[in-house]
């Protein structure tokens, strides 16, 4: 799902902007951009972030707003600084060139002043992962209110989808009768005044409504239509549940499409399939 959040906070005598972003994708993962003195703490980021979120494509991006630096954080060689003096002086002397030297340009010379980059600032991990739980509220707001988007939209589809299942239901019975009499119908026809074995056609009128009963798929159909919508009103991360029963739900679908045999249930399963697709391309922003 979709979300953004940014805050700010002190962190290590200095003050850290963290910023996060997160999209929609089928599983967790995350993508960091740190400056070079927080790559240390990248794994405690990531845990607390799973801490918060399950699934999706989570960006965290960091930046220094405002850095402390310490006196002992610059060196001066002073001798290196002493020797460069000297031979400018000498060209000077020999070329016999105007001007002074200036000190611009020998702070300037490499590795006369120095920063102690590679020593790690005193960090506290509490103070960085307090920024990022600040940030990570936002983008929590954010995904909860697509969230209520995204369950309204999925009510109403599966609203739908049980109108037409209660059709097919109410249809099922008359099609099995149906199917009864354009079978004596036809076998009538193809004996041509015989007689007819009654008992040899209750067989296969039997064997015929055995194929096409669908009332174990219509029961385990509802049923997940009912999971569905309960795992909707649940707490907590229900994306790969709610992926299950969709792809159950299809199932079904599909069984009960190849039996139909009859047009008013072929168009309610039609109605149902172009449903559930669009139910299952919205599971995969859910959570």
């Amino acid at each position: 799902m979709t979300g953004y959040g940014i805050a700010d906070g002190p962190v290590g005598g200095g003050r850290l902007s963290v910023e996060v972003r997160t999209v929609n994708h089928r599983h967790f993962n995350t993508q960091f951009r740190l400056p070079q003195d927080l790559l240390r703490f990248e794994n405690d980021l990531k845990a607390r972030l799973r801490d918060h979120i399950d699934r999706g494509h989570v960006t965290v991006g960091a930046r220094w707003t405002e850095v402390s630096v310490e006196p002992t954080a610059v060196h001066v060689d002073v001798d290196r600084a002493r020797v460069l003096i000297e031979a400018l002086q000498k060209l000077k002397a020999e070329l016999d060139l105007k001007g002074e030297i200036d000190l611009g340009f020998i702070a300037r010379q490499p590795e006369v002043l120095t920063h102690a980059e590679d020593e790690e600032r005193e960090i506290d991990a509490s103070d960085l992962l307090g920024v990022l739980d600040a940030a990570v509220t936002s983008v929590l707001a954010m995904r909860q209110n697509e969230g209520a988007a995204l369950v309204a939209d999925l009510e109403q589809r599966l609203a739908t989808m049980e109108a037409r299942l209660a059709e097919v239901e109410e249809r099922a019975p008359y099609r099995v009768e149906a199917e009864r009499d354009r079978l004596q119908a036809a076998v009538a026809e193809l004996l041509d005044g015989r007689t007819l074995d009654e008992s040899r056609l209750s067989q296969e009128i039997a064997i015929l409504a055995d194929k096409l009963d669908i009332t174990e798929e219509t029961v385990r159909l509802r049923a997940h239509l009912g999971a569905f919508k309960g795992a909707l009103q649940g707490t907590g991360a229900v994306g790969k549940q709610l992926s299950f029963l969709g792809q159950e739900m299809l199932r079904e679908v599909n069984t009960v499409g190849s039996k139909a045999n009859d047009a008013e249930i072929a168009q309610a399963v039609i109605t149902m399939k172009g449903e559930l697709e669009k139910v299952r391309e919205q599971v995969e922003n859910i959570e």
